[in-house]
């Protein structure tokens, strides 16, 4: 550890899914054992890390406001000294964030997170003038930045990747461009880093990938996410485990069974679908149909009735017609999803869906994201409603701002997209990862709901 960097403090900002948080405490880490002081206050930092998604039109658009916002604490207007931009973003336009955005200092693609502490020394000696622009973006993906005894953002619960990239070429997705193809993470690493987490005292892991049905998939050439769940059950300490990302067409029965049957695997499933018209999934070159969609859902249900189903939707695909939509609605009525998040299309350069015919118009696309959106919530408040009076336990994750309420999850939400459960904080004295068992009362909030420890 070098000394001398203690007094160069760096805030790492994360945006964008649960992979880039893994790769923003991954950084994180890297740059505490190279000595550097990394905090949480932009205005105070010399140095600041950007880590972006570039996924869909709007998360671009919040990666380039969040730079601009930091390049307003940039010397002489603040103490901001260096700005650099990782991840997504900085992956597909590295030349573009360099050109347009003459604040920032170094751009890293998703190959170069393994980088960071060795840029930051660069611009460290190069505080008190114009440094040349670093632009390591060559390659994708990849696992060289990872540590296992990574620093955590919470206590609570812990993401673990286990793997990178995508195998699936969905038309509209710009995802295998930016993080290259599926890659797994070989499973004795992600066992080494759980039992690490677990050491800790942290009892909740969620699995993320890009398809974490897919898991194996090219290394031991048979889908082994079955396999790990078992290996990751048997580490002592770990209490729930939780699938993110998954395929419908991945969900398959072996897999449906061992969550079933293992009760440290949380009867919860992430499935993003897109969409509910055989026309338009196909265009989208994907693999489900509604058919498969209906019968691979009556089988999980069917094996754990007490399942919380999330998924994803887009609206506005090029072709979409109001036939289509309409398929999609009455679809999700059937289907009846606990949770989903709706995106609205937007042309992504480099896919096939990107100079498609039958583009449809934003005023057309906004209020079909409307109806999707009232649709589920009447949905996700019915299914709610089910679980009134159920007990469950609870991941206590924080105290409310005003000190009412300790803030938790059962096995049926999941970190950052899904509602909460909100506990009176004068019940007990909590603490943050502790599992307690409560008694849901009320499902009166529009999603969140809230329950009594018994």
């Amino acid at each position: 550890m070098n000394t001398a960097n203690e007094n160069i403090k760096i805030t790492l900002l994360a945006l964008g899914c649960s992979k880039n948080l893994i790769d923003c405490e991954n950084m994180s880490t890297q740059l505490k054992l190279a000595g550097y002081n990394v905090i949480n206050d932009v205005p105070k930092s010399d140095i600041v890390v950007i880590n972006t998604c570039g996924f869909i039109e709007s998360a671009k658009k919040e990666a380039i406001d969040a730079i601009l916002d930091v390049a307003d604490y940039k010397v002489p207007n603040g103490n901001v000294k260096k700005i650099i931009v990782s991840g997504c973003l900085s992956q597909r336009y590295p030349e573009d964030i360099l050109k347009e955005l003459p604040e920032v200092d170094a751009v890293l693609g998703t190959a170069h997170y393994g980088d960071i502490a060795d840029v930051v020394a660069k611009l460290a000696t190069e505080f008190d003038k114009e440094s040349d622009k670093i632009n390591l973006t060559t390659g994708v993906g990849g696992y060289k930045h990872l540590i296992k005894e990574r620093e955590l953002s919470t206590e609570a619960y812990a993401w673990i990747k286990i793997g990178e990239g995508c195998l699936n070429r969905c038309t509209f997705c710009a995802i295998p461009l930016i993080r290259g193809s599926f890659v797994s993470r070989p499973m004795e690493d992600i066992v080494e880093e759980a039992k690490i987490i677990a050491s800790r005292g942290v009892k909740e892991i969620v699995l993320a990938a890009q398809d974490t049905t897919n898991y194996g998939i090219e290394l031991y050439k048979e889908r082994s996410l079955t396999k790990l769940l078992r290996k990751l059950s048997e580490i002592e300490g770990i209490e729930l485990i939780r699938v993110m990302y998954g395929y419908m067409d991945g969900i398959t029965p072996d897999l449906i069974e061992e969550m079933a049957n293992n009760p440290k695997v949380a009867h919860y499933l992430d499935i993003p679908i897109q969409h509910g018209s055989n026309r338009i999934l196909k265009a989208m070159h994907r693999r489900d149909t509604a058919e498969l969609i209906t019968s691979r859902l009556e089988m999980i249900r069917k094996a754990m009735p007490d399942c919380i189903i999330r998924t994803t939707v887009m609206v506005g695909f090029p072709g979409e017609t109001e036939d289509d939509f309409t398929e999609l609605k009455e679809n999700l009525k059937k289907w009846k999803f606990d949770r989903l998040g709706c995106f609205i299309f937007s042309p992504e350069e480099g896919t096939k869906a990107y100079d498609m015919p039958d583009q449809i118009d934003e005023e057309t696309k906004q209020r079909r994201y409307d109806e999707i959106y009232e649709l589920q919530k009447q949905i996700s408040a019915e299914q709610s409603k089910k679980r009134l009076g159920t007990v469950t336990k609870v991941n206590i994750c924080s105290v409310s701002d005003d000190g009412i309420f300790y803030v938790g999850r059962s096995y049926g939400e999941s970190p950052e997209v899904d509602p909460v459960i909100y506990i009176a904080s004068q019940e007990e004295e909590l603490h943050i990862g502790d599992f307690v068992d409560a008694k849901i009362v009320d499902c009166s909030d529009e999603y969140d709901m809230t329950a009594v420890t018994i």
